[in-house]
């Protein structure tokens, strides 16, 4: 696998290539304005190259500072689009779904350091998905 270029900020990783529909409907989602006009900010990775990348392969790719957003089986298979969100720092990685109505507030303020990931991971429903409640 090629590296990715993680000098552009918060990446968006599509890894399941089976299901371009629901890729096509994730992408719309996420941006998709909230009600307060905010989007997650990143730069799409939509290459055959990361086919079937697992979390641990992307972590493994990237720096000690990352976040990234993965768009993978798991993601594109529910009816609620909860992509895997990965936070890297100082070489540990968290991991987290959230949905893409409230993917603006992970990625906005995890990227500027204004919420800690605590804020999200202990928001996240009992599924381990956060869908907006902190």
């Amino acid at each position: 696998m090629a590296a990715l270029s993680w000098d552009r900020g918060t990446l968006l990783v599509r890894t399941d290539f089976s299901r371009p529909q629901r890729w096509d409907t994730l992408l719309r989602a996420l941006h998709t304005p909230s009600d307060e006009g905010f989007t997650a900010a990143f730069e799409t990775v939509d290459d055959p190259e990361w086919r079937d990348a697992t979390a641990e392969q992307l972590i493994a790719d990237a720096p000690d500072w990352a976040l990234f957003i993965v768009a993978d089986a798991v993601a594109l298979s529910s009816p609620e689009l909860p992509a895997l969100v990965i936070s890297i720092e100082d070489g540990t990685a968290r991991q987290l779904r959230v949905t893409p109505a409230v993917m603006w507030a992970v990625e906005n303020n995890l990227s500027i350091a204004n919420m800690d990931w605590e804020d999200f991971a202990s928001a996240a429903d009992s599924d381990g998905i956060y869908r907006g409640r902190t």
